[in-house]
């Protein structure tokens, strides 16, 4: 494998900008790296090879003319096939969607250009922006480069995919129910999902074309990435007020204070009540907080005065109210669906099973949706982003796991994952720990901390205040380098691929 394509965006930019490597080598290096590993991995789904080149080679005689396009000047970088490229195919992974190609770019995709990216290709999601595995009706499954028996998570799968197996640097995606999150966890990357309506969302399916806007709260854009800079460098690239979408707020981007990074506040738990957690993942975050005490990093465990049960039905509710009209579904993706929720509340720990029971929250929504109840549903929410606040505000960060398991074998949507020697609902064991957050709205970096006894890498959520991004990745970083747990994917699972 190629040093270069494990290099991160920010160093690219640099060498690029210092002359010391051309975009043209950059792009033959992914190109490559693409050729050699994605046909087993699916992680790119749309490639347009002959625009690509030609980009790198104008960057290169921009470059030459003492012509800078931007702080990202001829990187190649990937773009989940859930954001509109123009001209370029854009399915979100559905059926009716397969030969769509839009007029007219994403705003982050827009801004993403403006800083001098080039758009080495399209990542393969799950289908619609739904479901915790890389699965839809348009493309092969995504493997995960770990090992390819397992699943990158979803739905940015590809896009975590590709990260982790060196075939983009940086990747753009959505996080509507931890699809940034679990697939960073599974893939031992780092991601991050900003603060709700810190970035905006015009131009991401869903909605499909020529719904009406329903995604209103909890879809979040982010990026997957090996390096928290980069998650950074990204965020101050996207974020920011749109004219396309008036509700994201013209909110400057904060300043991280030295006293904060100095003597952060931190708080850790490995297990919230009633959502069982792998005893891997829990010795792993049990390790780390063991390994930042040992650094001088105040630490305590700690739990929020917070009703999660109650934040997961809300946030099904409003999912529901957000997606009913932002999908045009078809006979077969019903079908699907209903089959995913037979199997979601039927298959697993009978109390989990009562303690989840999305079906029985989101199909009467479904089927009889009310303003009212609507409105009920936001001001639920507001309760819980203020209680939420409440908790977080003597902490600087809390530490928490991603989801009650690490990556899972590849099967049905909906069917059972064992934690340990517990059958957990599909979407429980994946859920849990990470829809709270899009519900709350609030910050949160995922960083890798360590990998299973079977190899599979280990995430840990650091989650932050809400519009204080800059200050949390900031500690991220610093926790980050004291915990030192990046890896790429072992040469065998790689080299197989």
């Amino acid at each position: 494998m190629s040093s270069l394509t494990f290099a991160c965006a920010h160093e690219l930019a640099r060498m690029i900008r210092d002359r010391t490597i051309s975009s043209l080598e950059v792009v033959d290096a992914y190109l490559t790296q693409i050729s050699n590993h994605n046909s087993t991995l699916n992680a790119i789904c749309t490639l347009d090879v002959e625009y690509v080149l030609q980009s790198a080679k104008q960057a290169d005689e921009a470059l030459s003319n003492s012509e800078n396009w931007g702080i990202l000047h001829g990187v190649p970088i990937t773009i989940k096939d859930t954001f509109e490229t123009a001209g370029l195919r854009t399915t979100a992974g559905s059926e009716s969607l397969k030969d769509y190609i839009p007029q007219h770019d994403a705003t982050i995709v827009s801004r993403l250009r403006a800083a001098g990216a080039i758009i080495l290709g399209k990542t393969n999601p799950g289908d619609l922006a739904g479901g915790y595995q890389g699965l839809n009706d348009v493309f092969p499954r995504v493997n995960n480069p770990w090992n390819l028996d397992y699943t990158p998570g979803g739905t940015s799968s590809g896009g975590a995919a590709a990260i982790a197996a060196g075939l983009s640097p940086l990747d753009i995606c959505s996080d509507f129910g931890g699809s940034i999150r679990q697939p960073a966890h599974f893939c031992g990357i780092y991601g991050f999902k900003p603060t709700d309506r810190r970035v905006p969302t015009t131009g991401h399916i869903p909605e499909v074309p020529g719904a009406p806007r329903c995604m209103r709260q909890m879809l979040t854009v982010g990026s997957l990435a090996r390096s928290i800079e980069d998650l950074s460098l990204c965020l101050q690239i996207i974020a920011g007020a749109d004219s396309s979408q008036p509700d994201i707020p013209p909110v400057l981007l904060d300043r991280s204070s030295d006293k904060t990074l100095r003597t952060p506040r931190i708080a850790w738990a490995d297990e919230w009540s009633l959502y069982p957690v792998a005893a891997d993942i829990k010795s792993t975050m049990q390790s780390v907080a063991t390994k930042l005490t040992e650094a001088g990093i105040t630490i305590e465990q700690w739990v929020p005065n917070f009703d999660f049960p109650a934040a997961w039905q809300s946030y099904y509710k409003l999912a529901a109210y957000n997606l009913i009209y932002a999908q045009s579904l078809t006979a077969g993706d019903i079908r699907k669906n209903l089959a995913f929720l037979f199997r979601d509340s039927t298959q697993g720990d009978r109390d989990l099973r009562k303690l989840g029971n999305i079906a029985g929250i989101g199909l009467p929504i479904s089927f009889n949706p009310t303003l009212k109840g609507y409105f009920e549903t936001i001001t639920q929410r507001d309760r819980f982003i203020a209680q939420m606040d409440g908790e977080l505000a003597q902490w600087d960060a809390w530490l928490c796991p991603v989801a009650m398991t690490p990556a899972f074998t590849h099967r049905e949507r909906g069917a059972a994952i064992l934690v340990d020697d517990r059958s957990v609902p599909y979407s429980m064991a994946s859920g849990a720990y990470v829809v709270p957050f899009n519900l709350t709205g609030h910050p949160v970096v995922v960083i890798p901390i360590g990998q299973t006894q079977n190899g599979l890498p280990i995430g840990m959520q650091i989650v932050g205040k809400r519009w204080r991004e800059m200050e949390l990745l900031a500690i991220a970083q610093s926790l980050d380098q004291v915990i030192d747990a990046f890896r790429n994917p072992c040469s065998s699972s790689t080299s197989s691929t």
